[in-house]
């Protein structure tokens, strides 16, 4: 397996793509042969000439480039598994929790489905989580986009006419995305405080000048791959009490908790936004897995009677194509660098290894992967 094809994405809304020129070049020197679709990049500001100049092949016709590629490379789950030929490694984010047919039908052609999103957070596979590199970016994007459409500005400010105070911004959910969203607003000059419901974190988020609303939740924790765990009923019902107080006084709220492979939980009800002052603009990270604010919207803004303005966070990471585009193609670049085997000149796919282990679905015309084999 030595031939790569990039394809162009089918989703209008994507402005990603899947490796950059320069991991071309790397790639093609340590003896993949890349193909790529022409137009591929001109989203994320990458030239077809930059492309070749990098040692691509460029392809006009996509379905016939598609039919004799070893490996596909794109950023989205295709809308199906037609097309590739049999034996075939396909690359992408896939949604397995949600895309149980596309999983059958992956195993039912005989293709290698690896979903970018299942790679092991550990630390060997490290320069390969796509989930890490994607959503701190978004966590960035999260704070200027608040910023722009919040009626006041950020920083405190002595002026002749009198001190503007700093706007406050309360932060929900301190993984990567949380952390980056704290980091920023600290730096546009806003008062920061966060929650999350891992103690753990509490240092983190002190060590970023933020301060840590404590809510004694009871026994919590964090899943092996780094992820807070769910809570039940009455944990969910104490920490929306709690925090109504913290949102009531914030200009900007930014939710991103999120439960891998399951529905956000929802933190933020009607009753709460109800007591937030007109004009606070609240940023929900995890309007794609249901949300965790009560009437977010993933296609539209949102305003309230009361005048809040809710917007749903999905994907903010396209709003930075080009840095977007280079950290995600840095992680799959990795990871064909990791299976490249040398003797054979061609990709290895082993089962054991537990990077692949981690991330391969289908294999061998069967669903292969613990989570997923009932799919």
């Amino acid at each position: 397996m030595k031939s790569v094809l990039i394809t162009k994405e089918t989703l209008p809304e994507e402005t990603r793509v899947a490796l950059v020129p320069q991991d071309v070049s790397i790639l093609t020197r340590l003896g993949y042969e890349i193909h790529v679709e022409k137009g591929l990049g001109l989203k994320a500001g990458f030239l077809d000439a930059e492309y070749e100049k990098a040692g691509a092949i460029l392809e006009a016709d996509g379905e016939k480039a598609l039919a004799s590629a070893d490996i596909v490379v794109r950023v989205n789950k295709p809308a199906n598994a037609k097309g590739m030929k049999e034996g075939a490694l396909h690359v992408s984010y896939l949604d397995p929790f949600n895309e149980k047919a596309l999983l059958n039908e992956f195993a039912e052609a005989k293709l290698n489905a690896v979903s970018l999103e299942m790679i092991p957070r550990t630390t060997l596979a490290q320069k390969m989580d796509v989930q890490s590199s994607q959503t701190s970016l978004a966590g960035y994007y999260a704070v200027i986009l608040a910023a722009s459409k919040l009626p006041k500005i950020f920083p405190m400010m002595m002026t002749p006419a009198g001190t503007i105070s700093p706007a406050r911004v309360f932060v929900i959910g301190v993984g990567v995305a949380g952390l980056q969203a704290i980091a920023t607003a600290k730096r546009l000059g806003a008062r920061v405080e966060a929650f999350d419901t891992r103690p753990v974190v509490e240092e983190q988020v002190k060590s970023l000048g933020a301060k840590f609303v404590k809510i004694d939740l009871g026994e919590m924790g964090q899943t092996a791959q780094g992820y807070a765990k769910a809570l039940t009923p009455e944990q969910l019902e104490k920490q929306k009490q709690a925090q109504a107080k913290v949102c009531a006084q914030s200009d900007v709220v930014i939710t991103t908790a999120k439960v891998f492979g399951r529905k956000a939980p929802v933190l933020l009800t009607k009753d709460m936004i109800a007591g937030m002052k007109p004009g606070s603009v609240i940023i929900d990270m995890a309007v794609s897995t249901g949300g965790n604010v009560e009437g977010s919207d993933p296609t539209k803004e949102v305003v309230t009677e009361n005048g809040v303005r809710i917007i749903g966070g999905d994907g903010l990471e396209r709003c930075v194509p080009v840095d977007a585009s280079r950290m995600l193609s840095g992680n799959i670049s990795a990871f064909l660098q990791h299976f490249w085997d040398k003797e054979a000149t061609s990709l290895k796919i082993d089962l054991e290894e537990p990077i692949m282990k981690g991330c391969l679905l289908t294999h061998g015309g069967a669903i292969v992967h613990e989570r997923f084999k009932q799919a």
